[in-house]
């Protein structure tokens, strides 16, 4: 059996994390988000990324035999580097201390239901797909 060391993933996942990160920012510039402002594009970046995610996943594990790079470049490094629940949580401090306490609980709660039910309906609607695709 070959064996491979840990540097092909680590500079894998570094690549696919540097293009999602620079996929995020562009969204940000294009629309960019006012300070007091509800965060649209942040909540819009998470849930497309987790609808891509729910996607990606039925298709690793359901239908293709993939390289081993695969899953680390584009689900850990691409889809991880796009997403961003950090700027989520920096997010939700920044409206709640400049005294947007609802609107912030209603963020914290929206991303949490938005992005479970992105991956969720994604998965189920890429399974149906490829089900009607095999018939």
């Amino acid at each position: 059996m070959r064996t491979y060391g840990v540097w092909p993933v680590v500079a894998v996942v570094a690549l696919g994390g540097a293009i999602g990160a620079s996929a995020r920012y562009g969204a940000s510039l294009i629309w960019p988000t006012a300070p007091d402002a509800f965060p649209w594009t942040t909540l819009l970046v998470n849930v497309v990324g987790c609808a891509v995610m729910g996607v990606f996943m039925v298709l690793l594990t359901e239908l293709w035999t993939a390289h081993r790079l695969l899953r680390p470049f584009f689900g850990t490094g691409v889809l991880g580097g796009f997403t961003t629940f950090s700027t989520y949580a920096a997010d939700i401090e920044r409206l709640v201390d400049g005294g947007h306490v609802r609107t912030g609980l209603a963020y914290l709660g929206l991303t949490v239901l938005a992005a479970l039910g992105a991956v969720w309906s994604a998965a189920w609607a890429t399974r149906r797909v490829v089900a009607g695709r095999r018939r």
